[in-house]
């Protein structure tokens, strides 16, 4: 075999293996007889590059599908991108506006040639920068939500649901974009903490001197006023009923009317009422019969309607209205307000609240076995905390409007007949509805030119919700769907998950995956959200460039359970970098003891009589299983750790140095050499959905192996079963672990030099310790310079020794010319303080009667073994202690 460099480096090695695994198609499903495991991509924005969530985020999938493939699952991994309709319209009009074009100058069909372009040649992006990750999705399976298939599906939802009563047409209070000319549904509306002013604003009465007093935070639309609002159970106000105020400025005069809705006690308890700039103005409105004046463009700007300040942005509109009621007198002052102002999730604009024509989906009854799949556990949630969000959502679901005045997306398949905005027909093609509306008019002399399309397109996550259907094709959709696990934000629960659930059971009736696992934020130290804007997010390709993808996935998953923020810190992929040199070091360390003729077998055959073996293959053992109990509870962060303690620790720290031959130079003994290998092997399988450049590597240079051996579709490691490898054997050398770093601590402590010999006298609690630590001697001498080696129940404690007591057995270093008492005395003083104040914090919370009535028995009975050995350990110190004065 060909010797490892000295040094690991990611590059030489990432793009050899991900070329390796696509070439022979190890990516790649198609239907059989095996069980399938499924995940499909939360789809990103075509418009997207690779950013921190997104490492985050797939490195999970990626994990989770690499191990389905190692249990001999059949692993479908679909990915594919969304259109995403405001945000990439708003890149190509961006384009178009450098280019001295506009849109309001192109045709439908010229603006879509334009997003088109865009699209194929800055789409897709993403993707290809997952593959620098590891992502081993099945690329020949790649969807878009724009794509022929995709869309069709999304036409024919829509047609199916409004057949069935589900969609109408209905002019309605939403929220509005003013910077994508928009409508967005509630989910897509951001709610942030702004501090803003109530202005107070006079309203003449009419006929009189007097006035009352209005507070508004939108002083900028009282011209689009139809009324002013008092409770009827304002005694206050009383003197009002049935009069008119005059709106200062325009001079218009509107009735004072009353209504439950507005509160005493918020600021002067009278309310202007604008209907057609507020949603609970618009259903005061609706109750009396006010007029709706709409004074504000598309654009956020103050139309004609407005009279005065025509053409200003809303804000600038603002401030000048406040100078103009100052100069008229009707300005009463202004007050700091802090409220919650809805902004655009995708713009950042303030949302307008807009009445408009729209289409909308009910979303009540549609919704309740999507309720029901989450409540009752057929769809499960990790972490399970995010339930109840999901819950208190559902149970209070409104109407989804699904229409927005956009051109890039999916076309409503509604059409108009002559004109008319309340006659309409809704197909699939052209064709289609011509027939449908010559049938419903009764004229079948209609042409083509006599019907209209609607000019708008579906709300984006329109066509995502259909995503886990959508991606296969009916045969594929047998036999993948429904699918197994989703990984996504909990920020897109509602827009993303909670919809396809609906739709999973609207259209499949059933649900769509099993589980769902939530990731957290990733944000910086400062505990911000990373963002472009802030300048705080690393480039993801930056830093695999720097450290390897291997590392980047470990050090994003070190510090990430399910569900908790990430506090993204570059040094723990620096920790990821630094594992991978270790697993290479050692790799190469045992690799170069390899003599001629050296050969292994992948079975773990140990030496029955060694302690070393017995122990190291019941932590695999013990690994395995744990590993497997994270996996099935979505501990993804957990596994991972106990496979890096398995790696690090254990082989690496201990295993290895065990095996070294007893003459310093000589290599490994080839046998022993052989059982390391065996184990490297497992432990290489155990950490390849975490690792999976790094694996493959070293899988490769243990020894030769065909394309189907490759680890990628390795078997999952199972426990080994043999009453060899048991707790006992664990326990008893995790023991000798103890002892020994307790006698590297005393060397440490004492400043004995490494290779200055001690004498070690250990007086053994019983006879079976006796035993055990007898034929482990050689452990001892192997890890550290150990003179005379004495051991037994009955061994006289030597004078003026340095001591450990570990599991009741007491370890003895006579000190007489290699240390100074004094300082011994000290550090003995300070363990015996040390466990002075242990012990008292035991017996406190075990006199505390509360603690002891509620905390568990296996809790108590803890608490309890820490005092006995604390208060054991404590005399046999103070014995110590004595014997030194």
């Amino acid at each position: 075999m060909q010797e490892l460099p000295k040094q690991y480096a990611p590059s030489s090695i990432e793009n050899k293996w991900y070329a390796f695994w696509e070439e022979n198609k190890f990516f790649h499903s198609e239907p059989d007889k095996r069980e399938p495991y499924t995940i499909v991509i939360p789809p990103p924005n075509v418009t997207g590059v690779l950013h921190m969530g997104h490492i985050l985020n797939n490195t999970i999938q990626d994990i989770l599908i690499r191990r389905a493939r190692q249990l001999g699952k059949n692993a479908c991994w679909v990915p594919g991108t969304d259109h995403a309709s405001i945000a990439t319209e708003a890149k190509v009009v961006q384009k178009l506006r450098k280019e001295g074009i506009k849109k309001a100058d192109l045709s439908r069909d010229e603006f879509l040639k334009h997003a088109w372009e865009w699209t194929e040649k800055h789409g897709g992006i993403i993707l290809q920068q997952l593959k620098t990750l590891g992502a081993s999705c099945d690329w020949d399976r790649t969807r878009f939500t724009l794509e022929p298939e995709l869309y069709d599906a999304v036409i024919e939802a829509f047609i199916d649901l409004y057949a069935k009563g589900y969609i109408y047409r209905g002019k309605r209070m939403i929220n509005w974009d003013p910077e994508a000319k928009t409508a967005l549904s509630d989910e897509e509306v951001i709610f942030k903490e702004v501090k803003s002013k109530l202005t107070h604003i006079r309203y003449q009465i009419e006929g009189e001197e007097n006035y009352i007093v209005i507070a508004t935070q939108r002083p900028e639309t009282i011209m689009a006023d139809a009324a002013v609002a008092i409770n009827p159970n304002d005694e206050r106000f009383n003197h009002l009923k049935g009069k008119r105020v005059i709106i200062p400025l325009i001079n218009k005069a509107i009735p004072i009317i009353e209504d439950d809705y507005v509160d005493i006690e918020f600021g002067t308890g009278c309310l202007k009422v604008t209907p057609a700039h507020d949603k609970n103005d618009n259903e005061i409105g609706i109750r009396h019969n006010l007029e709706v004046i709409d004074i504000l463009n598309p654009d956020g700007t103050l139309n004609a309607d407005a009279q005065i300040l025509v053409g200003l942005d809303r804000f600038k509109a603002r401030e000048e209205i406040i100078k103009l009621l100052e100069e008229a007198g009707a300005l009463d002052g202004e007050e700091e307000y802090t409220t919650n102002m809805g902004y655009s999730e995708r713009t950042d604009a303030v949302i307008e609240p807009r009445l408009s024509l729209q289409w909308f989906m009910k979303m009540e009854e549609i919704s309740k076995p999507a309720l029901d799949a989450v409540v009752n556990g057929e769809v499960n949630f990790h972490p399970n905390k995010f339930v109840n969000t999901y819950k208190h959502w559902m149970e209070n679901i409104r109407d989804w409007c699904i229409s927005r005045q956009l051109w890039w997306g999916q076309r409503i398949p509604a059409w108009y007949i002559n004109g008319s905005e309340e006659e309409y027909v809704i197909a699939k093609t052209e064709d289609e509805a011509l027939e449908k509306a010559r049938k419903k008019t009764g004229n079948a002399q209609l042409q083509v030119s006599d019907i209209k399309q609607d000019e708008d397109v579906l709300d984006t996550w329109f066509s995502s919700w259909l995503w886990p259907m959508s991606v296969f094709n009916e045969k594929d959709r047998d036999y993948y769907y429904p699918t197994n696990d989703l990984v996504t934000a909990p920020e897109i629960m509602f827009f993303w998950v909670a919809r396809m659930i609906i739709a999973g059971f609207a259209f499949e009736h059933q649900k769509p995956f099993s589980n769902v696992y939530y990731t957290g934020i990733v944000r910086d130290k400062k505990r911000r959200k990373m963002s472009k804007s802030l300048g705080n997010s690393p480039d993801p390709l930056d830093l695999i460039a720097k450290h390897g993808a291997d590392a980047v996935r470990m050090g994003m998953l070190f510090s990430s359970p399910a569900g908790n923020d990430l506090l993204f810190d570059e040094s723990q992929i620096e920790q990821g970098r630094n594992f991978a040199n270790k697993i290479w070091n050692a790799f190469r360390f045992l690799s170069m003891n390899r003599q001629d003729g050296f050969t292994y077998s992948s079975d773990l055959n140990i030496d029955a009589n060694n302690l070393v073996d017995r122990w190291m293959l019941g932590r695999v053992n013990d690994t395995i299983e744990a590993m497997n109990d994270d996996f099935d509870k979505f501990r993804i962060n957990d596994a991972l750790k106990k496979i890096y303690s398995l790696v690090w620790d254990d082989f690496c720290d201990w295993y290895i140095e065990l095996i070294k031959s007893e003459t310093y130079g000589e290599p490994i003994p080839q046998e022993r050499l052989a059982t390391a290998f065996a184990i490297f092997e497992q432990l290489m399988k155990l950490l390849h959905p975490f690792m999976p450049f790094i694996t493959e590597e070293l899988w490769h240079a243990m020894k030769e192996r065909d394309v189907k051996d490759a680890i990628i579709i390795s078997s999952w490691p199972k426990p080994i079963q043999t009453d060899i490898a048991n707790a006992e054997s664990v326990k008893a050398f995790e023991a000798i672990q103890k002892a020994i770093s307790s006698l590297r601590n005393i060397r440490a402590e004492m400043n004995i030099p490494p290779k200055v010999n001690f004498n070690l006298v250990i007086k053994t609690k019983n006879e079976s310790a006796t035993s055990l630590l007898t034929q482990n001697e050689w452990v001892f001498r192997k890890l550290d310079s150990i003179g005379t080696y004495e051991t037994g129940t009955a061994v006289q404690k030597p004078k003026a020794s340095a001591s450990a007591v570990v599991d009741g057995n007491e370890f003895y270093i006579p000190l007489e010319g290699i240390v100074d008492f004094d300082v011994e005395k000290t550090r003995i003083s300070k363990e015996i303080n040390r466990l002075d104040g242990f012990l008292k914090s035991v017996e406190a919370k075990l006199s505390n009667e509360k603690f002891v009535a509620n905390a568990p028995e296996d809790v108590l009975a803890n608490e309890r073994k820490k005092q006995a050995d604390a208060s054991t350990t404590i005399v046999k110190l103070k014995e110590i202690l004595a014997d030194l004065v």
